[in-house]
C-alpha cells in the first residue's frame, strides 16, 4: 500500500460546476482502482493525498502532472503504508467559492477542515504532512475580506 501528497496551482480558476465534473470523473476512476484520499481546492490551490497500490498511485500522479488544469505540481510526501488514513473515502472534497463566500462561511469552512483533521487518525508521515500543509493553506483568508 502506498500514499503520496502533492500541491499544485490551478492553471485557471475552476467554477463549482467544473470542480464537480472533475470530482465525478475522479471518484469513478478512483473507485475502479481502489484509490482513496482527500482533495482540497482553495484560492486556486489543489492539495491532495492519495492512497492505494504504489504503481497505480504513481501512474495517477504522473497523469496529474500532465493535466492542463494543474501548474507547478509539487509532491511533498511519498510513503509506503500499512493502513489507509482515508479508508472509506472515495475522494473527500471541501468546496469554497471565494467569489461567493461571506466571512462567516469562510470561518465555517476552516472549522470544518480543522475538525476533519482532528477526526482522522493520520498513521503515516504523508497524512500528517498533508494536514499540516492544509492548516497553513487555510490560515490565509480569501482576498475578498
Amino acid at each position: 500500500m502506498h500514499t503520496l501528497s502533492y500541491e499544485s496551482k490551478a492553471s485557471k480558476p475552476l467554477s463549482t460546476v467544473e470542480m464537480e465534473k472533475l470530482l465525478e470523473e475522479a471518484r469513478a476512476n478512483n473507485n475502479k482502482q481502489d484509490i482513496t484520499g482527500c482533495l482540497i481546492y482553495y484560492m486556486g490551490t489543489f492539495m491532495q493525498v492519495l492512497e492505494g497500490e504504489k504503481e497505480i498511485i504513481e501512474a495517477l500522479y504522473a497523469k496529474i502532472k500532465k493535466d492542463e488544469r494543474h501548474t507547478n505540481v509539487q509532491m511533498f510526501s511519498n510513503d509506503s503504508i500499512d493502513l489507509r488514513t482515508f479508508p472509506n473515502w472515495g475522494m473527500a472534497y471541501y468546496p469554497i467559492d471565494q467569489n461567493n463566500t461571506s466571512k462567516a462561511e469562510f470561518e465555517q469552512f476552516k472549522r470544518n477542515l480543522m475538525l476533519l483533521s482532528d477526526l482522522t487518525f493520520p498513521n503515516n508521515p504523508t497524512a500528517l504532512t498533508f494536514w499540516k500543509r492544509m492548516k497553513f493553506l487555510i490560515s490565509s483568508p480569501p482576498d475578498i475580506f
